[in-house]
């Protein structure tokens, strides 16, 4: 047989030695893959892929070193693209003076393609059954002292099946796109996502993320890490049909977790152990499910931007959404600010600062809707709960007050109030109707 020249040469002759070992590991290298972040590897990783897509299937493997992408990849289905991570790593030093360049401790891929530039083709794109394992996704051009740069999604996940895991998002622009898919599964994921850190959409069958934690290692400089306050959003959700959500954590955004009503719906899911650090607002709910949007085991705090506030139920609101066995703390100006026509519910929740700036601020202020608070704890000797005329329905009761009972109830439809406890029983003051 005539030996076979150039790319489809090496194509040929790596799948042929793939094939003659019994192996379903495709490397890199065997593809013309270059590690000195230099190199543009974007033509070596899609002969690669194209090896294990013929062979029906794979692990297209990187080996330990920085490569360099001028171009997007596609990851077919059934095809894995791993580095040499088993668990997500963590460069923290960047932030504090070292290198301003990963390591080479492990698998590194250098993203330049549209720099400046937020639409386009995301980085990485999963589809059926195609998994992104091990690796740390690094833009060299993204300036830590100034305004980030935009750039495309990093990763977008497509088809039914792709899974995330044990992946660094040390400083994209945009992290995950997780919507036109089924059963996404993204965990063990760290990094510092600057604009949106993962956005849910369009998902009909139970999405799963775990164990993500956004923080800021690669950069806090003044002037990013401002910007990032002001405009960051570490987690998005859309319609999600069953979204379950276990052990996610984010730092220093605007807003921490977001519920927006898209194109195609709603969120309904299920929220446990999530917190939110030093964001502006905690929790925004644009709109959610009837059926619910369901908290628990959550730790919020707010206390820098604008009227600090760790839940904000907008006016659109038509679902419901309850926080179980939630606790809210920080030098925040609220802990809720409810509006809509859906409802809103806090229960066995522990409330510890608010009304940081003494404006005479109730802890949650319900302007519509309906409201139920039973058997939460107030630690500050301040306003508790303020009803307003619009809201509908509500329950205040079995609740505990530091000082004296301070509820305000301008609400002119059905409201219960009883059975709180309060340190100052006599000089107990509910404003307002009788309820």
């Amino acid at each position: 047989m005539k030996k076979a020249n150039g790319l489809m040469g090496i194509l040929i002759s790596a799948t042929l030695a793939s094939a003659a070992a019994g192996s379903d590991v495709y490397s890199v290298l065997d593809y013309g893959a270059v590690r000195d972040g230099q190199a543009d590897n974007t033509a070596a990783f899609e002969n690669a892929f194209a090896a294990a897509s013929h062979a029906g299937g794979g692990v297209v493997y990187a080996p330990r070193g920085n490569y360099l992408f001028a171009g997007h990849l596609d990851v077919p289905d059934n095809v894995t693209l791993k580095g040499v991570w088993e668990s997500v790593p963590s460069h923290t030093g960047l932030r504090d003076g070292g290198s301003e360049t990963p390591t080479t401790d492990g698998t590194t891929f250098l993203i330049v393609e549209n720099e400046g530039k937020e639409s386009g083709p995301a980085f990485i794109t999963l589809h059926n059954n195609s998994t992104l394992k091990g690796v740390t996704l690094y833009y060299p051009r993204q300036n830590p002292a100034g305004d980030p740069k935009p750039y495309p999604w990093a990763i977008a996940m497509r088809g039914k099946n792709p899974a995330v895991l044990s992946v660094e998002l040390l400083n994209p622009y945009n992290g995950i796109d997780a919507s036109d898919n089924a059963r996404h599964l993204i965990r063990d994921v760290q990094g510092q996502p600057l604009r949106r850190g993962i956005f849910v959409d369009s998902v009909y069958d139970i999405g799963r993320i775990e164990d993500v934690h956004f923080n800021p290692w690669w950069s806090m400089k003044p002037t990013l890490f401002h910007w990032q306050e002001e405009h960051g959003e570490a987690f998005v959700f859309g319609r999600s049909d069953w979204q379950y959500v276990f052990d996610t954590f984010c730092y220093g955004y605007h807003i921490g977790y977001k519920f927006i009503k898209s194109d195609t719906g709603v969120c309904n899911g299920n929220f446990l152990g999530i917190g939110a650090d030093d964001c502006n607002s905690a929790v925004v709910v644009e709109n959610s499910a009837p059926f619910g949007i369901l908290i628990s085991n959550g730790e919020f705090t707010s206390f820098h931007g604008q009227d600090p506030t760790m839940v904000r139920v907008e006016s659109d609101n038509s679902g419901s959404v309850r926080f179980v066995n939630c606790t809210f703390w920080g030098p925040c100006d609220q802990i809720a600010a409810i509006s809509g026509h859906g409802t809103v519910g806090f229960s066995d929740c522990t409330f510890v600062q608010w009304d940081g700036n003494r404006q005479g601020r109730h802890a949650i202020q319900a302007e519509s809707g309906t409201v139920l608070v039973n058997g939460c704890e107030f630690q500050s000797d301040k306003p508790q709960v303020e009803l307003g005329a619009n809201v509908r329905r509500a329950i205040v009761s079995d609740n505990v007050f530091t000082g004296k009972t301070r509820i305000t109830n301008r609400c002119k439809h059905s409201v219960h109030i009883s059975g709180n406890v309060a340190d100052a029983a006599e000089d107990t003051e509910i404003h307002g109707s009788k309820p």
